[in-house]
């Protein structure tokens, strides 16, 4: 159902991959987004002072980490524990880093550091969507495989 076609016939007009892979992009970004966004807050209103590169990477891990979680969780209604976990944890790496990237540099730009504002998480979560969704409607078309 995921319109898997050869390399020689691949497109970017399936709109049932278009909605799925949007589906996943959005648990994805659900579940990377708590971790993340708990992460910011923390050192944004804890005493603990951390430079702003460390405080991303460690809210990028967290994301990850938080992301999969979710996904075990989600999967273990249907799989079990052990194989939600190994779907989980075998999800696509590439566009959970390419999501937490954008929204962290998205953050930084916007902020001018690790710091969560009303006006500027709707655009963090926007750009994290948008980032990884075409790599992920291209892993789902090209493999049936979702990322997330």
């Amino acid at each position: 159902r995921y319109c898997i076609m050869s390399s020689e016939t691949f497109h970017w007009r399936c709109e049932h991959t278009w909605s799925r892979s949007a589906k996943n992009t959005f648990w994805c970004l659900l579940g990377c987004s708590i971790g993340d966004f708990g992460t910011i807050l923390f050192f944004q209103y804890s005493e603990y002072d951390l430079a702003v590169q460390y405080i991303m990477i460690l809210a990028i891990i967290n994301g990850l980490l938080t992301s999969i979680a979710l996904e075990t969780v989600i999967l273990s209604k249907q799989l079990g524990l052990y194989e939600g976990f190994k779907v989980a944890i075998g999800m696509s790496l590439i566009s959970m880093v390419a999501m937490e990237s954008s929204m962290n540099i998205t953050d930084y730009l916007m902020t001018g550091g690790a710091i969560l504002t009303w006006w500027a998480v709707p655009i963090m979560l926007f750009v994290g969507f948008i980032t990884p969704w075409p790599y992920n409607y291209w892993r789902l078309k090209k493999y049936g495989q979702a990322c997330h």
